[in-house]
């Protein structure tokens, strides 16, 4: 059906393939603003204006173009310009980052998505590559992941091959004898495609696929995927 006999490893993305990211970045905010309530009353404030904080973010996105790929510094110094324009120390932004970035890896996987991981790691090596700052060793996922590439240790952000090119050469095959798997048509299932893997999409609400390629493998759950390898 798909020609993946010849597959030997498989790469995943990370958050919204295996875990919903927004219930984890609520959380993660969640944190960081009871961090900022005790540590940095006018900033924690100030975050809670919405207008505010979407300036703030606009502002430095602008002013480190060279730095998009990587959304823990972005938002690091996000927290560092609130600061600022609230009269706290803006030191304290580092610590008030480590608060959200702790926070932000604790990830629930979607049901079936640890079956389907050890279903797949008992057949293939898996490795992560993800644009976010997720690290999937602290994660349940962690027992069925070989490696983990990330945009913002990588220097690029998926849809870039380069950072596919780093786990191909991880794990030492062909590009065309690795699946991956992942939620986002551009990022994941385009960017895969272009950097010479094979791809899945993972489409659980059926969104169109608006690319001109042709649409690759399309499924609503990993467990799709590992019960098509194993057929």
């Amino acid at each position: 059906m798909h020609a993946l006999s010849h597959i030997q490893a498989i790469t995943l993305d990370l958050d919204d393939t295996l875990w919903p990211v927004a219930p984890t970045i609520a959380g993660a905010e969640q944190d960081l603003l009871r961090w900022l309530l005790t540590n940095a009353p006018k900033t924690a404030e100030l975050t809670q204006q919405s207008e505010v904080k979407q300036a703030i973010r606009q502002r430095v996105v602008a002013k480190h173009t060279t730095k998009a790929h990587d959304l823990g510094f972005l938002r690091c110094e996000v927290i560092r310009e609130t600061m600022r324009q609230a009269g706290d120390d803006p030191q304290l932004a580092d610590k008030a980052y480590e608060v959200f970035n702790a926070a932000r890896q604790r990830v629930t996987l979607y049901d079936g998505v640890a079956e389907a991981l050890a279903r797949l790691a008992a057949k293939y090596r898996l490795v992560a590559i993800s644009n976010g700052t997720a690290d999937v060793f602290v994660t349940p996922a962690a027992p069925y992941f070989d490696a983990a590439f990330k945009a913002h240790e990588a220097g690029v952000a998926k849809p870039d091959p380069k950072i596919y090119q780093l786990a191909t050469s991880h794990l030492a095959i062909n590009p065309n004898q690795i699946l991956h798997v992942g939620d986002d048509a551009h990022a994941d299932a385009w960017g895969a495609r272009e950097a010479g893997l094979h791809a899945v999409w993972i489409n659980p609400q059926g969104h169109p696929w608006t690319h001109d390629s042709p649409q690759p493998w399309t499924v609503r759950h990993l467990t799709e995927v590992a019960d098509q390898l194993q057929a």
